[in-house]
């Protein structure tokens, strides 16, 4: 006896598989409905998204400066080793190490009294020659002498001043001054030495003002000038700025580096900032009055343009092609595509797409005065 089997579908797991059917494909509707209306929500049934916060800033004229930052070294503005010029024995030091002393103060004196006594010698054949000269002026005019004996008494005259005067100028030398307003170093001799000429006895340095040496690439040889303002500051002062102008342009370039040599001078009127210091110095390059800048987190890149979203008066965004200018730290110069103003996003714009809705959130007014920098400077 053959028992046929037959396949009976319940009536109930039917029903139930319709549902899930129909459950199914309402979900997908609204997924798809919710993609679409994603860019344009006022076409969803009543759907939107929430308006995005993001953080903004206005779009503001500040003056810019370009500059250029490197490292260099402070040199006195004046500075010599005071040297004995001629031999002899110190006799007194009437100088204080470390202290400030006047153009023309004595600094060294010497044993004068052979070269005082030359001064003397000398003095006395002058007078006398002057005498014989006088004599025989007086007998030629009564036509008593030969003029060649006027000629040989002038010029014995004329030899005998030339001595004194040398005499003199040796005996100067004993007395070793300053030669310019400065402070002193330390003592390099004793009294009572003996010198030899060249001999060193102190330094004097000239500290109210300094000089600043350093190098720029040539890149920038064109539009480093003299007269160019310069900012230093120190490791050992970094809340002190000094502000001097570029004095000397070298010029020529060292064919190893390819880098020009500048001397830029600066008051020190504390005398805080000694030679021999390192320095941190900004050169203004080119200032800008009224550069419309935005801060550099607003403007992005995708594929070949360079965009910064714009919020509009109904609180949605517009991307806008922009062209920058100078860059510095915090911000960016705009130079095309974005009026004064404008409200800008600062930071979320990743999430952003044209025509979202947002909540700004301004960021804290910008300082009215930029400084912008090389990047090779920096």
């Amino acid at each position: 006896m053959r028992h046929r089997r037959t396949n009976a579908r319940s009536p109930h797991g039917g029903a139930a598989a319709a549902r899930r059917r129909s459950v199914a494909a309402g979900c997908l509707a609204v997924l798809v409905a919710a993609g679409c209306d994603r860019g344009d929500p006022q076409r969803s049934g009543g759907f939107s998204l929430p308006p995005l916060p993001v953080e903004t800033a206005i779009a503001a004229s500040v003056d810019l400066q370009e500059q250029f930052t490197t490292v260099g070294s402070l040199a006195a503005g004046e500075t010599v080793t005071v040297v004995a010029e001629i031999d002899g024995s110190v006799r007194s030091l009437p100088f204080a190490e470390g202290e400030s002393i006047a153009a023309g103060a004595l600094i060294a004196q010497l044993d004068d009294a052979e070269l005082a006594a030359e001064v003397a010698r000398a003095a006395a054949v002058r007078d006398q020659r002057r005498i014989a000269y006088e004599r025989i002026r007086r007998i030629v005019e009564q036509r008593a002498g030969a003029p060649q004996d006027l000629d040989d008494a002038e010029a014995a005259l004329h030899v005998a001043t030339a001595e004194y005067d040398l005499a003199r100028a040796r005996l100067a030398k004993t007395r070793i001054t300053a030669p310019f307003a400065g402070t002193t170093g330390r003592r390099l001799i004793s009294p009572g030495a003996f010198l030899r000429a060249g001999s060193p006895i102190t330094d004097l340095t000239y500290l109210d003002e300094l000089r600043v040496h350093f190098t720029a690439p040539e890149r920038l040889l064109d539009r480093i000038t003299r007269g160019a303002p310069v900012a230093v500051t120190t490791t050992a002062f970094p809340d002190r700025e000094l502000i001097g102008t570029i004095d000397v342009v070298d010029p020529q370039l060292e064919a190893a580096t390819r880098s020009v040599r500048i001397v830029a001078e600066l008051p020190n009127p504390d005398r805080r900032l000694r030679p021999g210091m390192s320095a941190d110095v900004t050169v203004t390059l080119q200032r800008r009055l009224g550069a419309l800048t935005v801060p550099s987190e607003a403007v992005f890149v995708q594929g070949d343009a360079v965009l910064l979203y714009e919020v509009l008066a109904d609180s949605t965004v517009v991307a806008r092609p922009v062209t920058t200018g100078l860059r510095q730290r915090d911000s960016v110069e705009i130079l095309t595509g974005l009026s004064a103003g404008a409200l800008v996003v600062k930071a979320g714009h990743q999430k952003l797409y044209p025509g979202a809705r947002v909540v700004p959130v301004m960021d804290p007014p910008a300082a009215t005065t930029a400084h912008a920098r090389t990047e090779a400077g920096a």
